[in-house]
């Protein structure tokens, strides 16, 4: 009796090592966390008598105050804004032409780091003293605002101007996926070697940046990061603000790096529609649900199938069934759609951007010979493995 009840003391022991090890991912509100901008005691006397450059947008903001705003109020010289794609107020379409100009609250000169202009030049950063950089992130290799900060911290570098990054939550941190990016597939959508889900805060990935020399010519930037607090790795954390006008909320974000490779494809995944990156469909496709996309200034102007209806699914149930779902990249979605519309004759399934998205030419290649889920996330796993090993090097919160 006394055996039985150690062996069953030791299996339980060691069910709970397990359970530890991989933890269940929590939705959490955003104010939990004490985040990077929160800290001014922290980085104000890094910024005191200094000319400062600030790289933000609609999330920049401490409570409801604008990072910005914060700022001047207490003294700090703020000389100049750099804003990203979707622009400094957030309401620009994606991939949609940002100007520069003059923030109308402020007055402060906007200098937009997206188009043609996508790196702080020499003039940018002649009578800057200090850049401090605050944009949220979503945790995708994809999206740009890694490639913004990239850039920034490479002209910095060699300008020899120091950088200040606010740490942000990454609302899909609890997890590392995807396929690893290949040298010929660099661009704008993706610049390093890393997985589509990296699970990094936005300050741990500048940390990688700068520690694995990835910046151009191996220069260093003089980076500080502020960390933040009460943030845990397995948080999904609903955020205050839209980081992009097409993501309005926390299951757009969880979807979104399953959704995204859709965006490579024929397929719609919602734009212009009131749930973004939470439905995909195409006209004439088998499917439950029913959309029809239209003109939306600010977040989708021209979407895909504009005034079509079509006929897909709706995966918002997906999203909040977060706890019992896999912490992975969900692909049955994508090989559905090219299965089905294969089925229609629908040709060419795939655009010219998926390989980008991808980040190689395998995910599509495999998907054509008829590749299970199961055998392309094989094919994933030695580049992850050697990513993690990467990774742990500059990881804040254990």
């Amino acid at each position: 009796m006394k055996k039985i009840s150690i062996s069953l003391v030791l299996l339980l022991f060691a069910g709970s090592i397990c359970f530890a090890q991989k933890q269940l991912p929590v939705l959490t509100n955003y104010s939990q966390i004490v985040t990077g901008d929160q800290q001014t005691d922290v980085y104000f006397p890094l910024l005191k008598g200094k000319r400062v450059a600030v790289v933000g947008n609609q999330s920049s903001i401490i409570g409801k105050i604008h990072l910005v705003d914060t700022l001047l109020r207490s003294g700090i010289k703020v000389i100049r804004i750099f804003s990203p794609e979707h622009g400094f107020r957030g309401n620009k379409s994606a991939g949609a032409h940002i100007n520069g100009g003059v923030d109308a609250e402020t007055g402060l000169p906007i200098v937009s780091l997206y188009g043609k202009h996508k790196k702080p030049t020499v003039k940018d950063l002649k009578d800057v003293d200090v850049v401090l950089f605050d944009l949220q992130d979503v945790g995708t290799r994809f999206y740009t605002y890694i490639s913004t900060m990239t850039l920034v911290m490479e002209a910095c570098a060699e300008n020899h101007v120091p950088m200040i990054v606010l740490d942000r939550p990454n609302p899909n941190g609890f997890y590392v996926d995807g396929p690893v990016l290949k040298p010929a597939y660099k661009s704008f959508v993706g610049m390093h070697p890393v997985p589509v889900v990296y699970g990094m805060t936005i300050g741990e990935y500048a940390r990688m940046v700068n520690g694995e020399h990835w910046l151009k010519n191996g220069v260093t930037c003089n980076l500080t990061v502020i960390p933040m607090k009460k943030y845990t790795r397995n948080m999904i954390v609903k955020l205050p603000v839209k980081p992009s006008p097409n993501l309005p909320d926390w299951q757009a974000v969880y979807l979104y790096p399953s959704l995204c490779f859709l965006e490579g494809t024929v397929v719609s995944v919602g734009r212009g529609t009131d749930k973004p990156f939470q439905i995909y469909g195409y006209p004439g496709m088998k499917g439950d649900y029913v959309f029809t996309p239209r003109s939306i200034p600010g977040a989708s102007l021209h979407p895909k199938f504009q005034d079509k209806t079509c006929r897909g699914k709706d995966l918002t149930a997906y999203a909040h069934n977060y706890r019992h779902n896999p912490q992975q990249i969900q692909l049955k979605w994508l090989l559905n759609a090219y299965r089905r519309l294969k089925a229609m004759h629908v040709h060419p399934f795939f655009r010219g951007s998926f390989d980008l998205l991808s980040g190689t030419d395998s995910l599509r290649l495999q998907i054509e010979k008829g590749y299970s889920a199961k055998q392309i996330r094989k094919s994933w796993q030695p580049d992850l493995e050697k990513f993690k090993k990467i990774r742990m090097k500059y990881l804040i919160y254990k």
